[in-house]
């Protein structure tokens, strides 16, 4: 099979580039990723930890790897394309949007979890803008990429990495940590799903920096966050209980991934019907008019 990449998706990744690539026999389409060798031990770490990962997972809602090539100097990773577009870009084109909604990406990223975790595997990345809608026709199914940062939980783990906003406390305090703090991810693509803003902010300082980073870090080692009105005003009890129960600071008391999908929000009638779109997208668009998670 040929896997020549005709044409360059253009998006910042810290590891790769991000390509099309076309199989000639079959005349499809896949999403690749191509990690350069030349740049670095940590590249390479990162291409050879993702493909090992990959090879293992099979699940609706994670990207299924295709294919994997090794030149002398690149690591080549071909997965199913999703079409679809990001969760993100699918809310602010709505014409309605309701919590059910939400609920629905939701209990597709638990379920995805709920599954890696059955197979010790700490995902470590997990935000909003890894999740993606799987075809353009049908905004039913989400998937889950990225996994150049998971890993095996054979016990616990002391490393930190993920994006800033989306740490759980004990990996900002330097603590032991495992599959919990993929809970704590989604707790905070709930509170963003469901309200348009960040649980987690600083708005006096230049992001990037590190004071900004000082400031969100003891606010997510405290747990201080709140339903904030009027953006939380019509939001329904069971969906804060969830979030709450996500977003527990003690790692020993956080719902697992399995439990919350038995929570009411998720399989019963918890999640409302109202529509949310007019408030949650004037904060996206506030708090994401510069791309500021998604680089």
């Amino acid at each position: 099979t040929c896997w020549p990449c005709c044409s360059t998706i253009p998006s910042p990744h810290e590891f790769c580039e991000l390509c099309l690539a076309k199989d000639r026999q079959r005349d499809k389409v896949f999403f690749c990723k191509k990690f350069l060798k030349k740049d670095g031990r940590k590249v390479r770490k990162a291409a050879k930890n993702e493909i090992m990962i990959l090879k293992l997972l099979n699940h609706p809602n994670i990207l299924q790897l295709i294919d994997t090539f090794e030149t002398r100097k690149e690591y080549f990773i071909f997965q199913d394309l999703a079409t679809g577009g990001d969760v993100f870009d699918w809310i602010l084109d709505q014409g309605n949007y309701t919590e059910r909604d939400a609920s629905n990406v939701i209990r597709q990223v638990l379920e995805a979890v709920a599954y890696l975790h059955s197979l010790n595997i700490v995902h470590r990345n997990l935000k909003l803008e890894n999740l993606m809608y799987y075809a353009e026709n049908n905004h039913n199914k989400v998937v889950l990429r990225d996994f150049y940062l998971s890993t095996f939980e054979n016990g616990p783990i002391t490393e930190p990495c993920g994006t800033p906003e989306y740490l759980a406390p004990e990996v900002v305090a330097r603590h032991r940590y495992g599959r919990p703090v993929d809970c704590w991810a989604v707790g905070v693509i709930m509170f963003i799903l469901l309200s348009g803003n960040p649980p987690f902010y600083d708005e006096t300082e230049e992001e990037n920096t590190d004071l900004h980073n000082r400031i969100i870090f003891c606010r997510i080692v405290a747990g201080d966050f709140e339903f904030d009105s009027p953006y939380w005003d019509d939001i329904s009890p069971a969906a804060k209980e969830l979030v709450c129960r996500l977003m527990e600071v003690d790692q020993m008391l956080r719902i697992t991934a399995q439990d919350a999908l038995w929570h009411e929000w998720i399989a019963g009638n918890g999640a409302s019907e109202k529509n949310l779109k007019d408030g949650v997208c004037a904060q996206f668009e506030k708090n994401f008019a510069k791309a500021k998670w998604r680089v």
